[in-house]
């Protein structure tokens, strides 16, 4: 089981209890970007993977303590897991995530519903 996690939306603020759950469980390990597009859906951000070579998304890479401890809180906070509605608004998978180095395999929270009618966030950064 991989032991990062990238993140690029509500688990990047200071104010968000489980940022702080994941900032307490996990250090920092690497700004990354991730193909795909990025869309608003509220309160909070949601991303697709894309093949667009010019469409990224922005956030950091952090590695977690105990894995096996850590993603299923991050998990309930998503909306993912066979205990959550179906279908699940998140998907977790395992995708890589580029560097300033290379690519790395990270856990990624990918929206999992349609998108038609929400707005893309055209830089690819939810947090700014």
């Amino acid at each position: 089981m991989s032991d990062l996690l990238f993140i690029y939306g509500t688990l990047l603020k200071d104010d968000n209890e489980h940022a702080v759950y994941l900032k307490n469980n996990s250090t920092f390990y690497s700004a990354g970007k991730l193909k795909g597009k990025l869309y608003d859906i509220g309160e909070y951000p949601g991303a697709i993977l894309s093949d667009n070579e010019n469409s990224y998304i922005y956030g950091n890479i952090v590695k977690m303590t105990e894995p096996g401890k850590v993603l299923p809180v991050i998990d309930d906070y998503e909306g993912f897991g066979d205990d959550q509605p179906y279908p699940n608004e998140f998907i977790r998978v395992l995708g890589g995530v580029e560097t300033e180095k290379r690519i790395i395999a990270c856990w990624i929270y990918l929206y999992n519903l349609p998108v038609t009618g929400l707005t893309i966030v055209k830089d690819g950064r939810y947090i700014k």
